[in-house]
């Protein structure tokens, strides 16, 4: 996926409030600094998975219809999701999908298009 060039969208949307409880399903998250509204702290303000990895046991925020190699090549760049930047920070560890911190907030909807801005550092 080029910069800007818009072919996926947000399938996904999960909060996980209590370490080791099951996460809620969201239809839409209000997104801050600190990451989705409701999600408890962890590594990174949101973490982001390609559909094809996600798992039963996946804790995950957002999940999106980006295959999992043009995910991992958005580390050093920005996604926008609908209103909502993040900017891609590096790989989940040991986990599928990115970390990222939040840019520019607002409120996420399951279906937001999902673009890169700009050219992964």
């Amino acid at each position: 996926m080029t910069d800007g060039e818009t072919s996926a969208t947000v399938l996904g949307l999960h909060i996980h409030p209590v370490k080791g409880a099951p996460g809620r399903d969201l239809q839409d998250a209000l997104v801050d600094e600190e990451g989705l509204r409701g999600d408890r702290r962890k590594k990174a303000p949101v973490q982001v998975i390609a559909a094809e990895d996600v798992a039963d046991d996946t804790r995950a925020n957002v999940v999106v219809t980006l295959t999992s190699q043009d995910l991992a090549a958005t580390v050093g760049a920005v996604l926008r999701l609908g209103e909502v930047e993040l900017a891609v920070t590096g790989p989940a560890g040991s986990c599928p999908g990115v970390y990222a911190g939040v840019r520019r907030g607002g409120t996420l909807h399951l279906g937001d298009a999902v673009s890169v801005v700009g050219e992964p550092a």
